[in-house]
């Protein structure tokens, strides 16, 4: 299963009920528990905006953005989603726990941090300058294990406990 759906191709991107539907049984059939969906039409778009549909247990690795102009802001749609920030040790710094009443987060390139999904369905919105290179993306933080490692399951515990 791809990672993500189609770009649109209209010249307007209206979310609705159809497009969240497809985008939460996307996320619970994916191996990683989630998918994203584009907004912008291309991934060369000047502005990258996206719609992250989530579901617990999926690992969002932890991370920074390197690039100076990679602010990333982040909106909570639906559900609940905790950002940690971590320092470059990898010692949780912050939690924020978005929900429907405290639903933004804005976080400063080279900050190094995680997601952990609290609720199913969770559905954020994404912001980032682009255009979109995984080459330059971001950074994966040399103390979290991989996507695919067993070691996954033990570290998405030790942050639940901290």
């Amino acid at each position: 299963m791809p990672n993500a759906l189609p770009n649109p191709i209209e010249e307007v991107f209206a979310l609705n009920e159809v497009i969240l539907s497809k985008g939460k049984s996307a996320s619970r059939k994916s191996s990683r528990l989630r998918m994203i969906q584009p907004v912008q039409r291309t991934q060369t778009a000047k502005v990258q905006r996206l719609l992250n549909f989530l579901q617990p247990g999926t690992y969002i690795r932890p991370h920074c953005h390197p690039l100076e102009q990679a602010t990333e802001s982040v909106c909570l749609l639906n559900g609940h989603l905790e950002v940690l920030i971590f320092n470059p040790e990898g010692s949780i710094h912050t939690r924020h726990h978005l929900t429907p009443t405290s639903s933004l987060i804005d976080i400063e390139p080279g900050v190094w941090h995680g997601m952990i999904v609290h609720e199913p369905d969770t559905v954020i919105f994404e912001v980032k300058k682009g255009p979109y290179n995984p080459e330059t993306d971001k950074e994966f933080a040399s103390w979290s294990p991989e996507e695919d490692s067993p070691e996954v399951k033990d570290f998405l515990a030790r942050l639940n406990e901290d």
